[in-house]
């Protein structure tokens, strides 16, 4: 079973995956995933993964057959494990646990070389409602604290299958950047009286310097301090703290500026490996008034090197606002 040990200094917490357990000479360079060797997230493959959480098809469709346009499985080699208790412990001066946790993969579509951009926005409405099911129906376990869904896109960004998928782990616990990010917005809350996410709205649409695109219900900028060359931020306009309580007309909203966004930056930045992260906030929390869920889409333009690791603050070689003119004006 994979274990989460507590880093004493800082709090954070790290996994140790006996599972996925490498020897020196396994670990390997950056090697990007093959388009045409065989895929497991293929229609008419659907017995060469783990049996189906959920997916969307027509009515008349079998579990674990083909037809689906929407399919989540659980990862077939988990980073966590789903089964067993979680056996909180002391190791002398250390904290331990065991790797429980939900581990799953959102493939996105069946089409093998069709990725976001590609799909009608109704295609793209339905990840982002697998997404919300998804998160309610992982809350209702009482061991899971979060949950993060990410995408890793290109072997830069920590791709290993080519089909266009994304991920969905629960956690245990709250991770160390969540609490940092909701502490941060709870301290500013509670000096301004208002929402640092709602403020930072406010005032990107006002400059309209760093705005990427928006719609009616949603907002996409490059913030002001990006880490890294066109790291992009898509927010609900009006305060939401809790991504799973979207409403049809927000998941349709999102939908197409999420698909919008990605388009831009495959245009601008030739199709390049990216990461997206869903920032969300925990499970039992109540509705929060100081925290305003957001997606970070981040392409993989830049390495992260020892200033980086040593510091904890980045060097972005391109201006956001720069960044921002060159994804405004690509059609």
């Amino acid at each position: 079973m994979p274990e989460i040990r507590r880093d004493p200094v800082i709090g954070r917490w790290v996994i140790i995956s006996t599972e996925r357990g490498k020897r020196p000479n396994e670990f390997s360079t950056e090697i990007e995933p093959e388009m045409g060797k065989f895929c497991p997230f293929c229609p008419g493959n659907e017995d060469k993964t783990p049996s189906e959480i959920l997916a969307y098809g027509p009515p008349e469709r079998a579990k674990n057959q083909n037809g689906w346009w929407v399919r989540v499985v659980p990862n077939k080699f988990p980073a966590l494990q789903i089964e067993g208790n979680i056996n909180r412990e002391a190791q002398g001066m250390y904290d331990k646990m065991n790797g429980i946790g939900a581990h799953e993969v959102l493939i996105e579509t069946p089409e093998h070389k069709k990725e976001i951009p590609d799909l009608d926005d109704k295609k793209v409405e339905d990840i982002i409602w697998a997404i919300r099911d998804r998160i309610i129906d992982l809350r209702k376990d009482t061991r899971f604290e979060y949950i993060l869904v990410f995408k890793n896109k290109g072997a830069a960004a920590g791709a290993s299958l080519y089909h266009p998928h994304s991920q969905i782990m629960a956690l245990p616990m709250v991770p160390i950047r969540a609490k940092q990010e909701i502490l941060g917005a709870k301290q500013y809350f509670d000096f301004k009286e208002r929402c640092v996410f709602c403020d930072m709205i406010t005032q990107e649409l006002s400059q309209n310097i760093r705005i990427v695109a928006e719609n009616e219900q949603f907002v996409a900028f490059e913030p002001f301090a990006a880490r890294f060359p066109f790291e992009t931020w898509i927010i609900p306009k009006v305060h939401d703290s809790h991504f799973e309580d979207i409403q049809k007309s927000e998941a349709s909203q999102f939908a197409k500026m999420f698909k919008n966004i990605l388009h831009r930056i495959r245009v601008v930045l030739d199709d390049p490996p990216f990461n997206f992260i869903l920032h969300n906030s925990p499970l039992k929390d109540p509705s929060l008034p100081h925290f305003h869920w957001y997606m970070e889409i981040t392409p993989k333009l830049s390495k992260i090197a020892g200033f980086e690791w040593g510091t904890g603050f980045y060097i972005n070689p391109t201006p956001p606002e720069e960044a921002a003119q060159f994804l405004k004006e690509a059609e």
